[in-house]
């Protein structure tokens, strides 16, 4: 298996795998796919935070990050937003979407970034070092149980001082 940037080409194969990957999901909407595509085209899109998973030449996985702000009243935060990492049915529950969140942390981090939010399964992400967002005071501009609502360090204290509301792109609709 092979992790890269996703490129122009792999559009249409990513639109695939993101609609596959979540057309049972339980908390899914179906819309991800078209969420992906308009970030592409937004000034949170960051080239190099859109990684692929590939095997024997076609896309079975992808994960992005995009840019989002944490606000309060005096100060505002960078961070960056996970959403979402799919990876084809048939391929899940193989440690790809492991590997393409532990591959987008490195990537992030290499390119200056402190932290990332989501919104996701409590079960899963905290085995990469997530934790509940309300710990550092951060809130999503929607209601979601706390246990969902999670951020990451990427880098020692990249936490430390930040506490708002989350500010996502126009992109997500929220």
């Amino acid at each position: 298996m092979i992790l890269r940037q996703e490129t122009r080409n792999d559009y249409q194969d990513v639109f695939n795998v993101i609609e596959s990957a979540f057309k049972d999901a339980e908390f899914a909407d179906n819309t991800e796919q078209f969420l992906v595509e308009g970030l592409r085209k937004s000034d949170a899109f960051i080239p190099e935070l859109s990684i692929v998973a590939e095997i024997d030449g076609n896309v079975i996985g992808h994960i992005l990050l995009t840019k989002l702000k944490i606000k309060n009243e005096s100060a505002e935060f960078d961070s960056l937003a996970l959403a979402p990492v799919s990876v084809l049915p048939e391929f899940q529950g193989k440690g790809i979407g492991e590997k393409l969140i532990l591959e987008s942390h490195k990537k992030a981090k290499e390119l200056g970034y402190k932290s990332i939010v989501l919104l996701g399964h409590e079960k899963y992400y905290p085995r990469f070092g997530y934790e509940q967002a309300d710990k550092y005071g951060i809130e999503l501009p929607f209601e979601v149980p706390k246990e969902n609502c999670m951020v990451i360090e990427l880098v020692e204290n990249g936490l430390k001082g930040v506490n708002g509301m989350v500010e996502y792109p126009k992109e997500f609709n929220v």
